[in-house]
């Protein structure tokens, strides 16, 4: 997986990062990740350390995920790896955290309370400092007071951009354009405030800690709309009932909810497609048709 000029950077940045000299003694490939390479670092002191790594012109997307891990630290109570420190050379870059020892979620009910907590954390605009990527794709995240404006350009007209290049179906375009054209229909009765949103919370972006306590990683942060984190966990296989009811129980959830979160989840249907092809293009579709009938 590494060869010494990675020992060498790694083993730099903790000793620089902690004040305590690190030697890697082993390295612990691990799976599960699809864009980068994963492994837990062993000490000889006996530290455990987690990096993340990739070629050297992925640096500013690591960058960018240490800094969203950072400020989700600071948001709430869930738990984020702590983030170590990151740097690169002229051949990788690297992600280095603290080495947790993951487990299946069980404290649903919890996971729901601290995320409404985190979503708590509110500004005054949508957006985010920087752009950052979702996935391997890139998310532009300027600036702008509407939330409308905010999801038509920096969420699904960028995703559409992607799609043309892709050769996306023609149907599949045009409607997309029709749904640009009506988004305010979505929000008639309904003003998102500015969140703290963790951007791709789907079931392999969360798990428990040794003592159950929920943990949250691999983010896309940005000021938006809290929903999208609450549709997104629907997507994939969600946390169970006890995780909506203990939210709720925070912050509730508006009445128009159910239709906005196909609205909010048609942004990873279009980026499915534009990362993988495949049929997510007509899984797309079918929710434009979707929502268009809603607002026929």
């Amino acid at each position: 997986m590494a060869d010494h000029n990675a020992y060498c950077l790694w083993q730099d940045l903790l000793t620089q990062a902690t004040g305590q000299r690190f030697v890697v003694q082993q390295v612990q490939p691990l799976g599960g990740g699809c864009i980068n390479q994963a492994a837990k670092l062993l000490g000889r002191d006996g530290r455990v350390f987690f990096v993340k790594s990739n070629n050297a012109d992925q640096a500013p997307v690591l960058a960018a995920e240490a800094r969203a891990l950072q400020a989700l630290q600071q948001a709430s109570g869930l738990r984020v790896p702590e983030v170590m420190a990151w740097g690169s050379d002229e051949d990788q870059a690297c992600l280095l955290l603290e080495a947790l020892d993951l487990q299946p979620l069980k404290a649903a009910g919890q996971f729901g309370e601290l995320l409404a907590e985190q979503h708590a954390t509110q500004s005054e605009a949508f957006g985010w400092h920087e752009d950052n990527w979702i996935g391997e794709t890139p998310q532009p995240n300027r600036w702008r007071s509407g939330w409308v404006n905010f999801w038509r350009e920096e969420r699904l007209g960028y995703q559409m951009k992607r799609a043309v290049a892709n050769k996306a179906p023609t149907a599949l375009l045009t409607d997309l354009e029709k749904l640009q054209d009506v988004l305010p229909a979505f929000f008639s009765t309904y003003q998102p405030v500015p969140s703290l949103v963790h951007g791709d919370l789907w079931s392999g972006n969360w798990a428990a800690d040794e003592q159950g306590r929920p943990v949250v990683f691999d983010p896309a942060v940005y000021y938006g709309d809290r929903e999208v984190d609450l549709a997104m966990t629907e997507l994939f296989g969600g946390p169970g009932e006890a995780f909506y009811a203990a939210y709720e129980s925070v912050w509730p959830l508006d009445a128009g909810y159910p239709l906005r979160k196909q609205l909010y989840n048609l942004y990873h249907l279009l980026n499915h497609f534009n990362m993988f092809g495949g049929g997510y293009d007509r899984q797309a579709h079918q929710t434009v048709r979707r929502l268009l009938a809603e607002v026929a």
